[in-house]
């Protein structure tokens, strides 16, 4: 189709310089003709011939430079005007939009990498700004308390049984801000293309029963059934990484499962990927809270104390693992019924992280 396309432009382009030539031709024929007249000369054959063709390579030059000049200031006002959007760019002006009307093969593509360039720097910017609000946002709250705290810690005539009370809120805030230093640390670490990724053999079935028996205290303090159901099955991954995501999802549904509340986790193998459900009888999520819960610092239930509630950084930290993966990670949820995450993972991984 391209070679079509091309063959066509060319044959027109011909047909165009044929009809200039001839165009050209009949008007050299007759300044010539004119000229003979009014210096009162007539040559024949050869030098007609010749003072004709003359004509049509003078009039060929000047539309040659004519144009030219035309297209050079055109030129010269695309590259000032492109020249004049990078540095816009470069001084952090992500609104620039080039509305220049240019062929695809000449400026069309640099001016869609352009204006494509400045609407994903915005989108960064936008994103950069809105991380670092958060950022400022967690940390504030504990801090805030803890300040609070201690300035009331100051008060010599405060009991005891306080005193204690609000020492366990200062060590628990103090605790809360090394926690979303952690996570802002490896979610960083796993974003810069360096940190350790070393996938290898090892049996998925027993990692996530190790896992359930790590958390058994957190689960028999609320008197909740683990129901599993897991086969014997073997994944190629980095099982450190991995047991960060098992770790993060049932702490997850530890946490928002009521007392005498059920788990369950069961496995689904497929041709060359393996499912994992986590489900539970919790809470349960909204449309809208499943649309952004993997976004960093989301909270579902904006009303957690520091007690219960989280950074919002973990499930963004458990989707970026699944996603060196190669894996999905999904939800679905029903409001004060159910939450399931559903984890795919290949059986067998590239040596190499999946790219971004």
């Amino acid at each position: 189709m391209k070679r079509l396309k091309n063959s066509l432009k060319l044959f027109l382009i011909l047909m165009l310089l044929l009809t200039i030539s001839i165009v050209f031709a009949f008007i050299s024929y007759h300044i010539t003709s004119w000229l003979y007249d009014w210096l009162g000369k007539h040559p024949q054959g050869f030098w007609l011939q010749l003072w004709t063709v003359v004509g049509v390579f003078v009039l060929f030059a000047c539309s040659v430079i004519i144009t030219f000049l035309i297209g050079l200031k055109k030129q010269r006002y695309y590259w000032n005007t492109i020249v004049d959007a990078l540095s816009r760019i470069a001084k952090g002006d992500f609104t620039v939009k080039l509305e220049l009307k240019a062929d695809e093969d000449q400026f069309g593509q640099l001016i869609h990498g352009i204006n494509h360039m400045a609407v994903e720097l915005g989108e960064m910017e936008r994103m950069r700004q809105e991380f670092i609000s958060n950022v400022s946002h967690e940390i504030q709250s504990p801090l805030t308390s803890i300040n609070g705290f201690a300035k009331a810690l100051k008060n010599i005539d405060l009991p005891e049984d306080k005193r204690l009370h609000y020492l366990a809120i200062i060590e628990m805030e103090s605790n809360r801000l090394s926690k979303i230093s952690d996570n802002l640390l490896k979610l960083t670490s796993l974003e810069s293309q360096h940190h350790p990724f070393e996938p290898r053999h090892y049996r998925l079935d027993k990692q996530l029963r190790n896992v359930v028996l790590t958390l058994e205290p957190n689960w028999l303090a609320k008197n909740i059934d683990m129901d599993l159901q897991l086969e014997n099955v073997s994944v190629m991954a980095d099982e450190d990484l991995m047991n960060q995501v098992w770790m993060n999802l049932l702490n997850n549904s530890i946490k928002f499962t009521p007392a005498a509340g059920i788990i369950t986790l069961y496995m689904t193998k497929q041709i060359d990927t393996v499912t994992i459900a986590i489900h539970d009888n919790g809470i349960g999520l909204t449309t809208e809270q499943q649309n952004h819960v993997f976004e960093r610092f989301y909270k579902a239930d904006q009303s957690r104390t520091a007690e219960n509630g989280g950074s919002g950084l973990g499930l963004s930290i458990v989707k970026k693992i699944v996603d060196m993966h190669n894996g999905t990670i999904t939800v679905e949820s029903k409001l004060a019924e159910f939450t399931t995450f559903f984890v795919t993972l290949p059986l067998e991984t590239n040596m190499t992280r999946a790219k971004e």
